[in-house]
């Protein structure tokens, strides 16, 4: 999984970049489109999530009581009580607010605020609707995300999060003085300044098409941020953005992609940062979320809503495509697919009932009494 330095000895041994290597470190490459199924291969980040740990547990030794390593405690093993889990933890309950939609809300209150003050028009309406003779569809669903607007709304939170943040608190290892993703010199005042929402959609997006990437692997990328500030207790700001967002993009990829993305594979990426970097990187950033990488289907659900919703309220519309021929088509067989279906389900329904009339022409079976 990358974890080790004996994972990363060959380059082209990922099973992923070794398909389209050319196009991938040419810098033309580009990122893979929504998988199909997100929502329902969702639910299966359990069971992926549980594999992965051992794996990794295995490799450190600690999953092993009498091996000599400190034991950790499984997921399942601890308890949070409900108000607390609720309020501290969005990103393992479904019921729990967003921290990225949260952060945004003061923005947006002082946007319209400033608007009806200035009496501010919305301006031109961009928005396409549909007409007698065209219809837009919405091509992004939860089970199919389109990945461009995905990554813009992802990066749109993490612009929220360092923008609207609680204090500057870090850890070593994500600092980026400390452990540079470039050779370039880092200034001096590097944590004064907080990147813009174009500076980091370029980092995110030239991570995604070079690795080829889903946008169902960005949203789970937005979930283990989110998990990592909780349980961490840290902040993401100037000084650290850059190594958390590739930490949870890398974790990402390998829980989610049957065919993950090795560290080294990240090496060829960034050129300038080493795999012992990116293995030291990945351990600690499992041991802050305590090894805790499972999204259930309905947390993962929240938080695609909940980029839509951040979307909506801040003009960042989702693609809308005419209706083509070919997938008017597609929606017709769908449909007709399910009509089927339900027909079938409604005859069944009704063969378990009868009527007054039709219990005449029944045979009854004489009762045996013993």
């Amino acid at each position: 999984m990358g974890n080790t330095v004996t994972c990363c000895v060959s380059p082209g041994a990922s099973p992923k970049l070794g398909r389209a290597r050319g196009s991938v470190l040419g810098g033309g490459g580009g990122g893979g489109g929504g998988g199909g199924g997100g929502l329902a291969a969702a639910a299966g980040l359990d069971r992926r999530g549980a594999a992965y740990r051992e794996i990794t547990e295995a490799e450190s030794g600690d999953s092993d009581p009498g091996g000599g390593g400190s034991h950790l405690q499984h997921i399942s093993d601890r308890e949070f009580p409900d108000d607390l889990a609720l309020e501290s933890n969005p990103s393992d309950h479904p019921r729990a607010s967003t921290i990225f939609l949260s952060k945004s809300q003061t923005d947006v209150r002082e946007k319209r605020k400033s608007n009806h003050i200035n009496h501010v028009s919305p301006g031109q309406l961009t928005k396409k609707y549909s007409s007698c003779s065209t219809i837009f569809i919405d091509d992004s669903t939860v089970s199919q995300p389109n990945l461009r607007s995905t990554i813009k709304c992802v990066t749109l939170a993490i612009y929220y999060h360092i923008k609207n943040r609680d204090s500057d608190r870090s850890l070593d290892i994500f600092d980026e003085k400390s452990h540079p993703l470039t050779r370039e010199e880092v200034p001096d005042d590097y944590f004064k300044h907080d990147p813009d929402h174009k500076h980091i959609y370029r980092f995110v997006r030239t991570l995604f098409s070079a690795a080829q990437l889903t946008a169902e692997c960005a949203i789970v990328t937005l979930v283990y941020l989110e998990r990592l500030l909780t349980y961490a207790e840290i902040d993401i700001c100037p000084s650290n953005w850059k190594r958390i967002v590739l930490g949870a993009i890398l974790l990402a990829s390998k829980v989610w992609d049957d065919q993950a993305v090795w560290n080294v594979d990240y090496c060829q990426i960034l050129k300038d940062i080493t795999v012992e970097d990116m293995n030291e990187m990945e351990r600690h950033f499992l041991e802050l979320l305590q090894f805790n990488i499972n999204v259930p289907a309905s947390v993962y659900a929240k938080y695609y809503f909940d980029l839509r919703s951040l979307a909506d309220d801040n003009n960042l519309s989702f693609l809308l495509e005419p209706l083509s021929k070919e997938r008017a088509q597609k929606l017709e067989a769908i449909s007709r697919l399910c009509e089927d279906k339900y027909k079938d389900l409604s005859k069944a329904a009704m063969r378990r009932s009868f009527s007054a009339d039709n219990l005449v022409g029944i045979r009854r079976s004489n009762a045996i009494l013993s």
